[in-house]
């Protein structure tokens, strides 16, 4: 992968599941599989490739940077110890 990569229309095309394993293994460790390091660029746009692959492929759950909302049931009151 690296350097023949244009932009991310063409990225998005060539993306199978195991093509977006290792572009994610890149961002996350700074470089392809052969060492080479990722440029900004490189990564700006593997950045946006994994976005546009997890909100296509996978459940939001699943996808980067995903933060469960924390919810309270309104309908069991909290109880609050004072500790002296």
């Amino acid at each position: 992968m690296g350097a023949d990569m244009n932009n991310l229309q063409d990225m998005l095309q060539m993306i199978t599941p195991e093509v977006y394993i290792n572009i994610r293994r890149a961002v996350e460790i700074g470089k392809w599989l052969d060492g080479t390091k990722l440029d900004a660029s490189q990564r700006e746009l593997c950045m946006q490739a994994l976005i546009a692959y997890e909100r296509e492929h996978l459940p939001e759950e699943e996808r980067s940077g995903y933060i469960a909302s924390a919810t309270c049931p309104s309908d069991t009151p909290e109880k609050i110890r004072i500790v002296e």
